[in-house]
């Protein structure tokens, strides 16, 4: 679905390209003023100017397709224009539910929102969920990634916090997995956010991470964070065209690093409240942001990511609305990868584990249209249709029989029972029933099968490295 013109979108890129020709981007970090510089930029102070051609060697240089190597083959995916992944919600520094409470994102909640997303099969990649606040900042790296690595086989996300933890979590996936370098090296195996501060500078740890990924050939997801009104001109025309600019900097910028280098375009575009300042997410202007995006994503051929997200404050009607207005805007927008697709309110400060369950259930539906339907002989049923007769049902009809539990969707939270039945056990909204979901699915405790060597091997790792000092964090 497109929002503009052909003419206008073009327009659109053409004001990004003369933004960084003209007006430049800062770039903090001075290795990547270098690349830049030896890619035929001009570079004053810390502002590159980016010449069109570099872009459009560098479009012409990034992969269309990337095969992603996930810990089973049977999880592996296929980043494309056409295709589709999602992911729950990302980067809260706190997480909820109606028994503990709202509360600091911690080491207990990550581990178990991990799991979460490993049990439901619409998710296909492993998002850095929340921060575990109560793991140093020197040690997280170690903590996430022993927990992805051993509770997950899903494709695996790593921060962009430096290369010290970078190399580090690179050192330790490629050692669980049982790859040489030179496998590591061959295929992506891993993924990372990075997001550019609006407007127009790329900071130090952001553009480090794009070089070390791109070195790698390592998957990175790039993502302008632009607001309306805010960090990005008031108009969805103007905050997609800033959003367009910065991360064509960005791919560029992977591109010399190393042509080829796996990137994904991504957008996470939307309005604040005029009123207060506060983020606003599934609004009109969120989701005519995210078709902008897919016209711009469609016209260069990367795949790429969007999002959807509530600014709700609990797992109310307000944050069902706004998390499907936003997540129709990604799928109409042919978008790759959607984050933020179930869990996430507050505008991203928390994820919410009865909104990750009721949201799963509107993906699971995605998947059931996405996957179609059948109209062949069997499916139009004449025998059925000669076997019932004027005023009867369909009920005990054959075609009925041979397909009851299985011709439709089984929800896992919604309650189909009328009134007095669903009164009868108890009354329960769908935000208490889902506790009740995730609650068993932990307690059931479901993990891949790994190595018990590598295991071993994996926990010698990080009690060395973290008796050492661990690796803090570059800022």
């Amino acid at each position: 679905m497109d929002v503009f013109s052909a003419d206008e979108i073009a327009s659109m890129h053409e004001t990004a390209l003369r933004t960084l020709e003209d007006l430049g981007m800062r770039v903090l970090l001075p290795e990547a003023r270098k690349i830049l510089k030896e890619g035929g930029a001009r570079v004053d102070g810390d502002m590159v100017h980016i010449g069109r051609e570099m872009v459009a060697e560098a479009l012409a240089a990034a992969p269309k397709s990337i095969t992603c190597r996930a810990g089973a083959r049977d999880r592996d995916l296929t980043l494309a224009l056409g295709n589709l992944v999602f992911q729950p919600g990302a980067g809260a520094p706190h997480a909820t539910d109606l028994e503990r409470g709202r509360r600091p994102g911690s080491g207990r909640d990550y581990r178990e929102l991990t799991q979460l997303t490993h049990h439901f099969d619409v998710f296909q990649m492993v998002p850095p969920l929340i921060e575990p606040q109560d793991v140093p900042t020197h040690l997280r790296h170690y903590f996430t990634m022993e927990a992805q690595l051993t509770l997950t086989d899903k494709f695996p996300f790593i921060f962009s916090r430096g290369t010290p933890q970078v190399a580090e979590s690179f050192e330790m996936l490629r050692d669980f997995r049982g790859l040489s370098d030179a496998e590591f090296w061959a295929a992506p195996h891993c993924y990372t956010i990075i997001n550019t501060n609006s407007p127009r500078t790329l900071d130090i740890p952001m553009a480090q991470g794009l070089i070390d990924f791109a070195r790698a050939g390592q998957v990175s997801i790039v993502t302008p964070f632009t607001l309306m009104g805010a960090m990005a001109p008031i108009t969805v025309a103007g905050a997609i065209t800033l959003s367009h600019a910065e991360a064509l900097a960005a791919i560029t910028l992977t591109q010399l690093a190393r042509p080829g280098a796996p990137v994904c375009y991504g957008t996470f575009t939307s309005n604040v409240d005029m009123r207060s300042g506060a983020p606003a997410f599934g609004t009109p202007s969120h989701f005519q942001a995210s078709l902008a995006a897919g016209q711009l994503a469609r016209m260069i051929g990367l795949p790429w990511r969007s999002a959807a997200g509530s600014a709700s404050n609990l797992n109310d009607v307000q944050a069902a609305n706004e998390n499907q207005l936003g997540l129709w805007g990604c799928l109409l927008a042919g978008a790759t990868v959607i984050i933020h697709s179930a869990g996430w309110i507050e505008g991203g400060l928390s994820v919410s584990y009865e909104k990750l369950i009721t949201d799963v259930e509107v993906l699971n539906m995605i998947a059931e249209l996405c996957a179609g339907n059948r109209a062949g002989t069997d499916e139009i049923g004449f025998d059925a249709l000669a076997e019932v007769q004027p005023s009867g049902h369909f009920f005990a009809a054959a075609q009925t029989m041979a397909r009851y539990d299985t011709e439709f969707y089984e929800p896992i939270v919604h309650d189909y029972a009328n009134f007095g039945t669903w009164t009868e056990r108890g009354a329960l909204d769908a935000s208490t029933r889902a506790t009740a979901v995730w609650k068993s699915i932990l307690a059931a405790d479901d993990r891949p099968t790994t190595d018990a060597a590598r295991r071993e091997s994996l926990t010698a790792y990080i009690e060395k490295r973290t008796a050492a000092g661990g690796a803090p964090p570059e800022s």
